[in-house]
């Protein structure tokens, strides 16, 4: 399969999953919790699959937050609630988005038959390297389609992110590094550094340091070498998570980017994704939608 066409169904797929991250109807449910804001929801709600671990262990996994802001919300989150129930209510909270975004669409046959696909890939996955998607892999599978798809799309978005990691610490860039570099390529909010919790003092150290290896300008803008060096990172990211869409499965997969274009371009005409946003996703060309 080329590198094009995985890269547009990580898109895709990180569009469906990442609909959990906006809905407006995320406070109702951790509100009922006891969470106590947006992000200690988010690393609760996150984090869950991995159990009651230390703080350090999720800023190890999630990579990019300053530390500090994980311990913030954990432990202290789990005096309100338990893994169990943020798992619950993520997927509550997922549940009743798509339903509000997609009306009938849930119930099509189409999307039965995207699950069953991205179900699939997940079960081709190695689990070596790869502990958020470990972690969210072994969660039970939902048995209605729309939830059997954000199951394997949480799964594999974390699969597609261990990997992620793996190559940014083989180029010596370090969390808030991956932010400095997304920021100057325009792919991310401008108040990326203050939602990952890094400092003005922080943010200024990488680009000093960045600036020193000759990827970025003194005023933030990515150089050729930089922007080659992004580039070398990405592919390392796609080759790593290629494992489940191999040539022998092109033609579904193949199928599964066209089964999901449809549900991915109603979430973006519908508002729930916005761009640029936090992932630092880009927006899919190929689906011709706007907010």
């Amino acid at each position: 399969m080329s590198r094009q066409a995985t890269n547009t169904l990580w898109r895709l797929l990180e569009i469906y999953h990442s609909v959990v991250y906006f809905a407006p109807e995320r406070p109702k449910h951790y509100q009922a919790l006891g969470l106590k804001g947006g992000w200690m929801a988010y690393f609760a709600t996150r984090s869950g699959p991995l159990g009651m671990v230390p703080p350090a262990v999720v800023t190890a996994c999630f990579y990019n937050f300053k530390h500090t802001m994980v311990a913030r919300a954990l432990p202290d989150a789990w005096l309100y609630t338990s893994p169990e129930l943020a798992i619950q209510a993520r997927l509550a909270v997922f549940d009743e988005a798509i339903h509000r975004l997609q009306g009938d669409g849930v119930t099509e046959r189409g999307l039965r038959e995207a699950a069953d696909i991205a179900v699939a890939a997940v079960e081709r996955c190695g689990y070596a390297g790869r502990p958020l998607f470990a972690a969210h892999a072994a969660l039970p599978l939902p048995t209605e389609p729309h939830l059997a798809l954000f199951w394997a799309s949480s799964a594999l978005r974390e699969f597609r992110g261990d990997g992620h990691v793996s190559a940014l610490a083989a180029a010596e860039v370090d969390g808030c590094e991956a932010h400095v570099l997304m920021a100057a390529l325009g792919l991310v909010p401008a108040e990326q550094r203050r939602f990952r919790g890094w400092t003005d003092e922080d943010w200024d150290e990488r680009v000093q340091r960045l600036t020193a290896r000759g990827w970025i300008t003194s005023e933030g803008k990515l150089t050729p070498p930089g922007r080659r060096a992004r580039a070398a990172i990405e592919r390392v990211t796609d080759t790593m998570a290629e494992e489940p869409w191999r040539p022998s499965r092109e033609t579904a997969t193949t199928r599964l980017i066209e089964l999901l274009t449809p549900i991915a371009s109603r979430i973006i005409t519908g508002g729930d994704v916005p761009y640029p946003n936090g992932m630092g996703v880009p927006p899919v060309p190929e689906l011709g939608a706007s907010r």
